[in-house]
């Protein structure tokens, strides 16, 4: 007995179920040519409504028996949040509900990232208390202050970018160094060829930073021809020092509360290594740090068992 998740996000197609204790999520990065950052909403939406039912096909077993539904349906819980990516599977898990008659229930992407994290840390009790949490994806770079509602969690943004998100800096300098989008994992892996190594102190202020600055400085090394993997390492760097500075200040203003940290710039090894030493930070396992519907899966499972109205 399951519930099944979507997910369906400017980036990857992915469907999961959970069982109350165990899971299975399948995920697939949306196709990008080379060169380009990204995909346009509709191109993204045409994605998701064609590789959805291959997933649903490779996960779900004859004779499953699947209890509910649930799919991402906006990137916040907040008024006005908005993406028509999520519409392809919000409308297929809808039908899906509908024609197993079962309830379905609609979550957030960031919900559902942070219910991912802290299952896969071993620590889904986090969504019962207050905690801190950053959110870093390739479109968010968002430290909360996150607080249990019922069977889910709202979000309150204290601090984060104020212009470029961390995975935008780290996508454009990829490209910007001929790597496919999106970059994260081989710009990491050009971190340690690095022949040179830089000092990068971004301003905080307040808890709020800004990464332009950085990708200007990005710009300006390639053109003065620095290695890929000194500029890989500078613009690391430079993300993970201000996470690091502005994790520490948080913890400061909130003591006692722990820090969950989700999101595919989560996956990060240099930003994973600092903030789990100075910050005692909680993460996702890696495959779980980026965009999956496992979250989505916790969190209508409990949406179910707690009676919640569809």
């Amino acid at each position: 007995m399951s519930v099944l998740g979507l997910d369906t996000s400017n980036y990857t197609t992915s469907a999961a179920l959970f069982d109350g204790n165990d899971g299975n999520n399948l995920s697939r990065l949306l196709d990008v040519r080379p060169g380009e950052l990204g995909l346009r909403q509709s191109d993204a939406l045409f994605q998701h409504v064609k590789r959805l039912p291959e997933l649903l096909e490779q996960l779900l077993d004859e004779g499953e028996s699947i209890q509910a539904v649930g799919a991402s349906i906006r990137p916040r819980a907040v008024e006005g949040s908005y993406m028509p990516c999520f519409l392809a599977g919000e409308s297929q898990g809808r039908g899906i509900a509908s024609a197993l008659g079962v309830p379905f229930y609609a979550h957030s992407h960031q919900q559902g990232h942070l219910a991912a994290a802290a299952w896969s840390a071993g620590r889904l009790d986090l969504l019962d208390a207050p905690f801190l949490a950053w959110h870093l994806s390739g479109g968010t770079t968002e430290l909360l202050l996150v607080k249990p509602e019922g069977y889910t969690v709202t979000a309150e943004i204290i601090g984060g970018t104020s212009d470029l998100s961390a995975g935008q800096l780290i996508d454009r300098t990829g490209v910007l160094l001929g790597l496919q989008f999106p970059a994260g994992k081989e710009l990491d892996g050009l971190y340690a060829q690095a022949d040179a190594c830089y000092e990068t102190r971004v301003k905080l202020k307040d808890l709020t930073f800004s990464l332009s600055g950085m990708e200007n400085q990005v710009k300006a090394m390639k053109e003065e021809g620095k290695t890929p993997g000194t500029i890989a390492r500078f613009a690391l760097d430079a993300i993970s020092n201000v996470v690091w500075r502005a994790t520490q200040e948080a913890q400061r203003r909130y003591p006692g509360l722990p820090v969950l940290c989700s999101g595919g710039v989560a996956s990060n090894s240099q930003l994973r290594t600092g903030l789990t030493e100075f910050c005692q930070a909680i993460f996702a396992q890696p495959q779980y740090s980026t965009d999956n519907a496992m979250g989505t899966a916790i969190l209508t499972w409990r949406a179910l068992k707690a009676g919640a109205q569809a």
